[in-house]
C-alpha cells in the first residue's frame, strides 16, 4: 500500500513536494561490552566502511560523509543509482563500502577501489525523509519499513542492511565467525536521534578504532620511507596522548604516499602531551633520533590486540586513512 501510495504521487509529477534537509548530524553509537537482549533491540551486522548520508532531490543524489562534507564527486557511480530511486525526494542513512570476494565488506578495500568500482556498495539503514515527509520522529522499524519498500527494486550498488529483531548473543556469535567488527543494536521504538550515544549501541568482536597520527619514525638505514607511524588520541581535557605505533599492514607504496602526506606537516616541538611511554608493543622505547612528530590534522583506522598495563596498543594492524573523521573527535573509546 505505502509503494502504490508514493507511485500516484510521483505520477502527479508533484514537483512542489518540500524538499529534504540539506545535512542532518548523524545518529551515533555507544560502544558497550555486552550485547543487549529482549526483542526491544534490532541487530545489524557492523559495516565496514565510510558513514554515508543519501540525500536525493531533482533527480540527483548528494552524498555527505559524517561531518556534511560533500563527496558525489568521489563516488559518482554510487550517486547515480541512489538517484534513480523511485522517490522525488528522499534523505537516507547508510554506510558506503566495498564487498570483497566472501561478501564481506573490507575497508581497506574501500581505499583501494576507484569511485566508479563495481565493488562499491551503499547499504542503506535509515530513512530519515521521503517524498516531502519527515520520518524521523518515527520509530526505527516505522523508517526501516519505509526504507525496505523503497528499495524493493533497488540499482546495482544500492542494497538494505538487514537486521534481526532479538537474539542478538547469536548475531554477535555469527558475526565472530565471518570476522566482522561486531553488531550495531538499535531501538526499535525510537526516534531518530542526532548525535545520541545509548540509544544505538555497538557491540566488537575486534578491537577496532581511529587514531591521531601525531608523527613517523624512519625505518632504519633510510629517511625516504616510513617505519610506522606514531598514534595518538585526546582524552577528555583535551590533551594528546601518546597511544603507540603501527607499521604492520602498509605496502611500500603507501609507506612512500604517507611520507609524502606527513612530510609537509612535521614540526620541531613534540605534539603529545607527555613523553611516550616504554613502547611494549615493539619492547624497546623510542628511538628519537628517528621520530618525527607532526601537526594532529591526519586520522587512521587500526586493529588492534589489547591495550598494555602502560596505556600502549599492542600488536596493530593498519587498515587505512579516515578522510571523513576530523581529528579533534577521536578519543579511546
Amino acid at each position: 500500500m505505502r509503494i502504490a501510495r508514493r507511485a500516484v504521487r510521483r505520477d502527479d509529477a508533484v514537483s512542489s513536494a518540500k524538499a529534504p534537509p540539506q545535512w542532518i548530524p548523524p545518529q551515533l553509537t555507544k560502544l558497550v561490552e555486552k550485547i543487549p537482549a529482549g526483542d526491544d533491540w534490532a541487530h545489524e551486522i557492523k559495516l565496514d566502511g565510510y558513514r554515508m548520508a543519501a540525500r536525493i532531490e531533482g533527480g540527483a543524489a548528494t552524498l555527505l560523509t559524517r561531518t556534511g562534507l560533500d563527496w558525489t564527486a568521489k563516488y559518482p557511480r554510487i550517486a547515480d543509482a541512489l538517484a534513480s530511486l523511485p522517490c522525488q525526494t528522499a534523505y537516507l542513512d547508510g554506510e558506503l563500502c566495498a564487498v570483497d570476494a566472501d561478501g564481506v565488506t573490507s575497508f581497506s578495500a574501500l581505499q583501494a577501489a576507484a569511485g566508479m568500482s563495481p565493488d562499491l556498495v551503499y547499504f542503506a539503514f535509515d530513512a530519515l525523509f521521503l517524498d516531502g515527509e519527515d520520518l524521523t520522529r518515527r520509530p526505527l522499524l516505522d523508517r526501516k519499513a519505509s526504507l525496505e519498500a523503497l528499495l524493493v527494486k533497488a540499482p546495482m550498488g544500492v542494497r538494505f542492511s538487514e537486521h534481526l529483531i532479538g537474539n542478538g548473543a547469536a548475531m554477535l556469535e555469527h558475526a565472530a565467525k565471518l570476522r566482522v567488527e561486531g553488531i550495531v543494536s538499535k531501538r526499535i521504538d525510537q526516534p531518530y536521534l542526532p548525535g545520541n550515544r545509548g540509544v544505538w549501541v555497538k557491540t566488537k568482536c575486534l578491537n577496532r578504532q581511529e587514531f591521531i597520527v601525531v608523527g613517523w619514525t624512519d625505518p632504519e638505514g633510510s629517511r625516504s620511507s616510513i617505519g610506522a607511524l606514531l598514534l595518538g588520541y585526546y582524552d577528555d581535557d583535551g590533551r594528546l596522548i601518546y597511544a603507540g605505533r603501527v607499521g604492520t599492514g602498509m605496502t611500500q607504496g603507501e609507506l612512500a604516499a604517507w611520507l609524502k602526506m606527513l612530510a609537509p606537516l612535521a614540526v620541531e616541538k613534540m605534539t603529545v602531551d607527555k613523553p611516550p611511554p616504554r613502547d611494549s608493543r615493539f619492547g624497546r622505547p623510542l628511538e628519537m633520533s628517528r621520530v618525527h612528530w607532526v601537526r594532529p590534522e591526519l586520522v587512521v583506522e587500526v586493529t588492534f590486540l589489547t591495550w598494555t598495563a602502560d596505556g600502549l596498543l599492542r600488536q596493530v594492524v593498519y587498515e587505512g586513512l579516515r578522510e571523513d573523521k576530523p581529528a579533534r573527535e577521536v578519543r579511546r573509546q
